[in-house]
C-alpha cells in the first residue's frame, strides 16, 4: 500500500521533510504552492515526485499532510484544507515554532475522522526556501509532536514511525509546556540580540568605533538578531503571553545585576557568572536544538595573495561543503586571521584534518 505525504510550503523545513520521505518505498509525496514561480523551483529542485498549485489535488486520499507555512498562516490554511475532502484517519501536522495556538485552533475545528497532531522540528539553517533543503536538516535534531488528548495512540505512533526516515529524535510534549521551553531557549534569545544589536547601534550613531570594534565575539553573540523580520514579528506574536512573563523575568535578572554592580558585590557577580558556567556546562553539545549551529574554524593566514582561493578549493575538491568564510584581520604588520564557518559538524572536523596536514595553524 502506497502512502501519500501533501506538504504545504515547500521551502526549507517543508523541502528537507520533502526530501526525507521521496524515494522511500512505498510513500509517494506531493508538493503544494500557491504561486507558480515557486511550483517551477520545486519541480527544479526535485524534492517532491508531483508539484501542484491546487489544494484539492494535493489532499486528495492524502495520509499525512504537512503543514510548512509561516506560523501566521497555519490556522487559515488549517481552515481551508478542513473543508475538502480528506481521507478517513488522514493525520495533519505542521512545523510551527509555536503550538499552543494551532493546537487550540485545531481543536476548534473538530475534523471528523481527521487527526492534527502539532510538530516542531527543531533545525533551521541561516538560508532558506526550497534550494536550501538538504536531507541531513535534522538528522540528529529534536522532533517534538503535540498531540491533543483526543488523538488515538495509533495515529501518533503512525506519525512517529513516519518521521524516523527525517533521522531526527522524536519528543512528546504539551503544546503550552513546548510554549514555555522554546521561549525561553529560542524566543527570548532571539529578543536580547535584538535588542542588544539596536542599543549599540544607537550608541554608533554618535561614535562609529561602535561599529568598527563590534567583529569577533559580538557578531557571534548577536547571530540570531539577523533573523527575518517577518517570521519572528509572527513567532514572536503567536507566544507573547509566555514572553511577556519571560520578559519579565530578564527584567528582575537585569535588576539582580544593577543592584550587584552598585553595591559593588565581586562576590555575588562572581556567584552569577559560576551559576551560569556550571549549567551551561551540563548542556549537550552535539545535537541540534532550536537555534541552529554554526561549526567555525580560524587559521592564521599571511598576507599573499591566492591564498582565499587555495584553501577554498583544497576544500571544495574533498568535497567538504563549507558555509561562510571571512577575513577577521588582515594588516601588513598582522597575520591575517580566517574564519572557516561549517553547517555540518563532519565537515568542520574533516576541514580541520585537511588543512592541518597543509601545514596551517587552525584553532576553534
Amino acid at each position: 500500500m502506497t502512502i501519500k505525504i501533501a506538504i504545504f510550503g515547500v521551502g526549507l523545513i517543508g523541502g528537507s521533510l520533502a526530501l526525507s520521505f521521496k524515494g522511500k518505498p512505498g510513500i509517494t509525496v506531493v508538493g503544494h504552492s500557491h504561486r507558480e514561480d515557486i511550483l517551477h523551483q520545486i519541480i527544479e529542485r526535485d524534492v517532491v515526485d508531483t508539484a501542484t498549485l491546487s489544494m484539492e489535488e494535493a489532499v486528495a486520499d492524502a495520509d499525512f499532510i504537512f503543514l510548512c507555512v509561516p506560523v501566521s498562516q497555519l490556522e487559515p490554511y488549517l481552515q481551508k484544507i478542513s473543508s475538502l475532502n480528506l481521507k478517513p484517519g488522514c493525520i495533519i501536522t505542521d512545523v510551527g515554532s509555536t503550538k499552543a495556538s494551532i493546537a487550540s485552533s485545531a481543536e476548534a475545528i473538530k475534523l471528523p475522522g481527521v487527526y492534527f497532531i502539532g510538530g516542531h522540528p527543531m533545525a533551521g539553517s541561516e538560508r532558506s526556501g526550497v534550494a536550501a533543503a538538504s536531507t541531513l536538516l535534522f538528522e540528529n535534531a529534536y522532533y517534538v509532536l503535540t498531540p491533543s488528548a483526543g488523538v488515538p495512540e495509533e495515529a501518533y505512533q503512525r506519525l512517529e514511525e513516519l518521521l524516523l526516515h527525517t533521522k531526527a529524535r522524536v519528543v512528546r510534549v504539551e503544546p503550552e509546556l513546548h510554549d514555555e521551553i522554546v521561549g525561553a531557549i529560542s524566543h527570548l534569545p532571539h529578543i536580547i540580540a535584538v535588542a542588544l544589536v539596536n542599543q549599540v547601534s544607537d550608541y554608533n550613531a554618535g561614535n562609529t568605533l561602535y561599529r568598527q570594534l563590534a567583529a569577533g565575539g559580538f557578531r557571534d553573540i548577536t547571530r540570531i538578531a539577523s533573523s527575518d523580520p517577518v517570521i519572528w514579528r509572527d513567532i514572536l506574536l503567536s507566544n507573547r503571553n509566555v514572553l511577556l512573563e519571560l520578559l519579565s523575568d530578564w527584567n528582575a535578572n537585569m535588576e539582580h545585576f544593577i543592584e550587584l554592580l552598585k553595591s559593588g558585590d565581586g562576590e555575588g557577580i562572581e556567584e552569577a557568572f559560576d551559576k551560569a558556567n556550571r549549567f551551561r556546562s551540563e548542556l549537550p553539545e552535539r545535537r541540534k536544538g532550536a537555534i541552529s549551529s554554526l561549526y567555525d574554524l580560524y587559521i592564521d593566514v599571511p598576507d599573499t595573495p591566492g591564498v582565499i582561493g587555495h584553501i577554498a578549493t583544497e576544500l571544495g575538491v574533498r568535497q567538504i561543503n563549507l558555509g561562510n568564510m571571512q577575513i577577521i584581520e588582515s594588516r601588513e604588520d598582522v597575520p591575517g586571521v580566517m574564519r572557516l564557518s561549517f553547517r555540518q559538524e563532519m565537515d568542520m572536523e574533516r576541514a580541520k584534518e585537511h588543512l592541518l596536514t597543509l601545514g596551517y595553524t587552525v584553532y576553534q
